[in-house]
């Protein structure tokens, strides 16, 4: 893959993703690691050709199938959120969608399991994680409210569609010590909620700010 379309031009270059980060900073996302990954990976590129000039907007895109890739400022947020309490080796994610969040989280725990419900997202998103030479993500097509048990626990689980509450088969999925951010409610309204395994039986649930998600469907799409 060529320097030009990893580093991008014009309404994609390294001065447009500055600007973004400018604007998440100003928005309250403080971890620098966080900020790093998002000026360093080339969002114009988990969207189509025709988009790519606003890739670097803070603001969500379609991407097909009725889904959309989730605005800079979510994918920071959320992220910022499930490294807040530590390093995180494994993390799941609900919703691998475009793949940009993905390549975002592999490049700062140590390995993501990804689940994604509509094969043929899953599929484009392969190649983009490939091209960027993203080796610790596994992919899986699947429901995506079942989760990966036969890879869980995890200490990390990161939902990109909203469910009307967290599904009891997740939780069973995080570890003791394990953080769960999801976006948390229906079409009236949605909140984007933090969990916490404080032992086997215990959680703790925070809930941050008002957020806008396409809804956690069932089943699978070939």
């Amino acid at each position: 893959m060529s320097d030009v379309l990893f580093q991008g031009i014009g309404m994609t270059s390294r001065r447009t993703r500055e600007r973004l980060v400018s604007r998440l900073r100003e928005q309250g996302i403080k971890d620098e690691r966080v900020l790093e990954m998002i000026r360093d990976t080339p969002r114009h590129i988990f969207v189509d050709e025709a988009l790519s000039h606003r890739a670097y907007e803070d603001t969500a895109l379609p991407i097909g199938f009725n889904q959309t890739i989730s605005q800079p400022y979510i994918v920071a947020r959320m992220t910022e959120l499930l490294l807040e309490g530590g390093p995180r080796e494994r993390v799941l994610e609900v919703g691998t969608g475009s793949g940009y969040q993905t390549a975002v989280l592999a490049q700062l725990v140590g390995q993501v399991f990804s689940v994604e419900r509509i094969r043929p997202l899953q599929e484009r998103a392969r190649q983009r994680l490939q091209k960027l030479k993203l080796r610790n993500v596994m992919l899986r097509h699947c429901d995506g409210g079942m989760g990966w048990p036969d890879k869980a626990p995890f200490d990390g689980i990161l939902v990109t569609a909203a469910p009307e509450q967290v599904p009891q088969e997740l939780l069973d999925q995080l570890a003791v010590g394990g953080v769960l951010v999801a976006p948390i409610g229906g079409s009236i309204g949605q909140q984007l909620v933090r969990v916490r395994r404080l032992s086997e039986e215990r959680f703790e649930t925070d809930r941050l700010e008002s957020v806008r998600f396409v809804p956690l469907l069932g089943g699978v799409v070939r």
